[in-house]
């Protein structure tokens, strides 16, 4: 037996709830309004959204909240039955900003941006490919935001980047089978910055955000769990490393007031995802065992639009869509990275009083039947989440 059929394997991450390995639910409020927030965001979870956003704070303004996500994905091999998985995932996010003066803000943000949780069956029939999987990226975000003339703001970030990578799948020793698992952590750098015009104050803002690319070199363990008799041609454990490059983004945004207590708010979002052209275990002592595998993945717009409507000085409902299209070629989709086109739905509620406030959201993720032509395991992949946010304000 080959040791290259141990140990070919991929950054296994699953779905998470946006396209790829994003995660755009970073405040209740947005997930209410379809996750917009190039223009129309104006508190402290703007150094998510718009760092420029920040200087809307009346002095002090400060978040913190979390967004659980449900997924039920299932597969559906070509001449067999559906298979499926039921995950949750608790991305959470913080938020603190202070006003200096009317021209000068600065905060620090820490949140999810990228990340993903994936478990399939036990007789899974790709579980020699994927099984468990969990990819997370924590960004910390210090921010800072000036105002040169009161109806411009422009901000910038820097970004800290903390990741992580626990998988572990299957390996056929066709007369019973064994599990390689990997773990592994690394930090890495960017920068984000944007801008906010009021075109016509009071009535249209637009809006331009860019946060750029974070190259990382995960360094972990891989060990190799088989029966005492495969020793000779199970691979030692060792180290390994993985490099990713988590994708640049530019968002453009436009926010309109048409009724004193109407927003309406619409972005269109690109992501560099070709930056994830193929994914690479380096092992340290066998790395003729591990060849890279192609992804190609393909650059993709999504399009968000949300509306907020203030029914007293206290509470506001929102709703929302977002369609956001898959970067994976149907020849590279398999069950280490399942991904599908998305359509979703949003709702949501905030309350204020005194100086704190509730945001919450809701949004209804349709997974499209994809279908893939990936020739170990040709398929569709289909399913639905279920995200709920919940986020706690206080503002001065």
């Amino acid at each position: 037996m080959k040791k290259t059929l141990l140990v070919v394997t991929l950054l296994a991450a699953g779905t998470s709830q946006a396209a790829g390995l994003a995660i755009d639910s970073q405040s209740a409020r947005a997930t209410g309004m379809g996750s917009v927030g190039v223009a129309s965001s104006q508190d402290s979870s703007s150094i998510y959204f718009n760092p420029a956003g920040i200087l809307g704070v009346s002095k002090l303004d400060a978040q913190l909240g979390d967004s659980l996500i449900l997924l039920d994905l299932g597969f559906t091999r070509e001449g067999g039955s559906k298979q499926t998985q039921n995950t949750v995932s608790p991305p959470p996010h913080a938020y603190f900003v202070y006003k200096l003066d009317e021209k000068v803000a600065a905060g620090v943000g820490v949140f999810t941006p990228f990340g993903a949780n994936s478990n399939w069956p036990d007789d899974f029939v790709g579980r020699f490919i994927a099984k468990k999987s969990k990819v997370v990226t924590f960004d910390i975000n210090p921010t800072v935001a000036f105002a040169p003339m009161p109806w411009l703001r422009l901000g910038a970030g820097f970004q800290a980047v903390y990741g992580t990578v626990d998988i572990s799948r299957q390996l056929n020793l066709i007369t019973t089978e064994g599990t390689a698992t990997l773990s592994g952590n690394d930090w890495g750098i960017g920068f984000n910055a944007g801008v906010q015009a009021d075109v016509v104050p009071q009535f249209l803002t637009l809006g331009v955000h860019y946060r750029s690319q974070v190259d990382m070199s995960f360094k972990g363990d891989a060990d190799f769990n088989t029966p005492p008799e495969f020793a000779p041609v199970t691979p030692p454990d060792q180290s390994f490393t993985l490099d990713v490059t988590m994708p640049a983004s530019l968002g453009l945004g436009v926010a309109i007031v048409p009724l004193p207590k109407l927003l309406v708010s619409a972005d269109v979002n690109w992501v560099q995802w070709s930056s994830v052209e193929q994914l690479h275990f380096q092992l340290q002592d066998t790395p003729q065992a591990s060849p890279p595998v192609p992804k190609n993945w393909e650059d993709r717009w999504n399009v968000h639009v949300g509306a907020e409507y203030g029914i007293t000085s206290s509470l506001a409902v929102r709703a929302g869509y977002v369609y956001d299209p898959t970067p994976t070629p149907e020849e590279t989709l398999s069950p280490d990275l399942p991904d599908a086109d998305r359509m979703r739905v949003t709702v949501g509620a905030g309350y204020s009083f005194s100086s704190f406030r509730v945001d919450a959201g809701y949004q209804l993720v349709l997974l499209t039947d994809q279908k893939s032509t990936f020739q170990p395991l040709p398929g569709t992949y289909s399913g639905s989440a279920h995200v709920v946010g919940l986020t706690l304000g206080y503002s001065q």
